[in-house]
């Protein structure tokens, strides 16, 4: 058994990905839409910068999603008035009527892939998952390498 974590990481997205895309086909939304018009349902004027950072995803791709969730007319942007350079995001009334199914389709997931397991693993779990996320959130993982002292 392989217990790399970054392969079972990487299983794991992968898997989710895929039920995400199905599970939120009918909605009209795809997986990498998700995160973008949750983050905006908890955190009304949410800025774009502020959504890359807190999601570690790149600006470039928050736009894009932040693009294709206002032609779906799920969110809104407007300028920011002390920034003029950045956008307030905001979800539409349309975007919270799908809220309700959005949360119904991520507690299902969370519920099939942690039944069966007992409570104190599933808190062990998010705890230390919390931890290496901690580690890693505000560095440059390139550096990581880099900076590495292992013998070949």
């Amino acid at each position: 058994m392989d217990n790399s974590v970054g392969r079972l990481v990487s299983i794991l997205y992968r898997k989710n990905q895929v039920y995400l895309n199905e599970a939120l086909k009918e909605l009209g939304l795809t997986a990498s839409e998700l995160p973008i018009i949750i983050y905006v349902l908890k955190h009304e004027g949410v800025s774009q910068e502020e959504m890359a950072q807190f999601l570690s995803i790149d600006k470039a791709a928050i736009a894009r999603a932040v693009d294709t969730l206002l032609e779906k007319g799920l969110v809104q942007k407007e300028k920011d008035e002390l920034d003029r350079r950045a956008n307030k995001i905001t979800v539409t009334e349309v975007g919270k009527k799908i809220e309700f199914a959005l949360n119904q389709r991520l507690l299902y997931w969370t519920q099939y892939l942690t039944k069966d397991i007992e409570e104190k693993d599933v808190d062990t779990m998010y705890r230390v998952l919390n931890i290496m996320v901690d580690k890693l959130e505000h560095k440059d993982c390139r550096e990581i390498w880099r900076n590495h002292t292992c013998q070949e």
